[in-house]
C-alpha cells in the first residue's frame, strides 16, 4: 500500500474514532495539527511520511480522557498501523511522537527527541494558544464543569507531572499553568515566529477579560 492511501486511511480511522469527541479534541484539532504540521515541516529535514502519521495520530486515545492512562494511544496507533503493513519503524516512531508529544507540567523532561517529534510537538502547541487555544481552552473547561475564574484559587506553577494530570482548576488558571508557558518551548523557527503572535492575542485577551470582570469596560 503506498503513502497516500495510508494517510487516507489514517484520516477515515481517526473521524470515526474521534466522532462526537470533546470540541478541543476532535477531528478538527487533529486537522489542523496535521495542516500546521505539514507548513512547518516544509522547513525541516524530516521523514514527512512520519509526520503527517503523528499529527493524525497524536491525539488517537488522549490519556485525560482515559484516566490518565498513557498506553492506550501509542497501543491504538500500533493496532491500526499494523493493519495497513506499515513497516516496524515507522510504527515505533509514531508511538514515541504519541507517547512524548503533550505538555504534562513545567518540571517534566521528555524522554525522546527526534526533528519529527518536533515537529508535530510545536503544531500541537500552536493548536493550544491564540484565538483557537483560547476556545479550546473554554471548551474543555466547560467539559470538565470548572469555574471559569475564581481570583480566590491561585495557580499552581509547580506542579509535578501527576499533580498536572489531575488538575481540575479554574479556566482561567490554565493560561498561566500551560498556555502562557508554551511559547519558549517551541522547537522549530517557523512555530517561534507563529507562536509569538498567538501568545500576544491571549495576553490581550487576559487584560480584556480581567478588566471586564472588574466591571472595568
Amino acid at each position: 500500500m503506498d503513502q497516500e492511501t495510508i494517510i487516507e486511511k489514517t484520516i477515515d480511522y481517526v473521524k470515526k474514532v474521534l466522532f462526537n469527541a470533546e470540541g478541543g479534541h476532535d477531528w478538527w484539532h487533529i486537522y489542523r495539527v496535521w495542516k500546521l504540521s505539514k507548513n512547518i515541516a516544509k522547513t525541516e529535514n524530516v521523514n514527512m511520511f512520519v509526520v503527517e502519521l503523528g499529527a493524525l495520530l497524536h491525539d488517537i486515545a488522549d490519556s485525560k480522557f482515559y484516566n490518565g492512562d498513557e498506553k492506550i494511544g501509542p497501543r491504538k496507533a500500533r493496532e491500526f498501523l499494523t493493519s495497513l503493513n506499515v513497516q516496524e519503524d515507522i510504527i515505533i516512531h509514531v508511538e514515541n511522537i504519541i507517547l512524548n508529544i503533550s505538555f504534562k507540567g513545567d518540571r517534566h523532561i521528555q524522554k525522546f527527541k527526534s526533528i519529527e517529534l518536533d515537529v508535530v510537538q510545536d503544531a500541537d502547541r500552536l493548536d493550544a494558544i491564540g484565538a483557537i487555544g483560547i476556545a479550546r481552552t473554554f471548551s474543555y473547561g466547560g467539559y470538565k464543569g470548572s469555574e471559569i475564574y475564581n481570583p480566590e484559587i491561585k495557580p499552581n506553577m509547580n506542579m509535578s507531572k501527576e499533580e498536572y494530570i489531575k488538575n481540575n482548576p479554574p479556566t482561567i488558571n490554565h493560561f498561566y499553568e500551560k498556555l502562557l508557558l508554551l511559547k519558549e518551548k517551541m522547537n522549530t523557527d517557523t512555530a517561534k515566529q507563529i507562536a509569538e503572535h498567538r501568545h500576544q492575542f491571549m495576553e490581550f485577551f487576559l487584560d480584556e477579560f480581567y478588566e471586564e470582570w472588574n466591571g472595568e469596560l
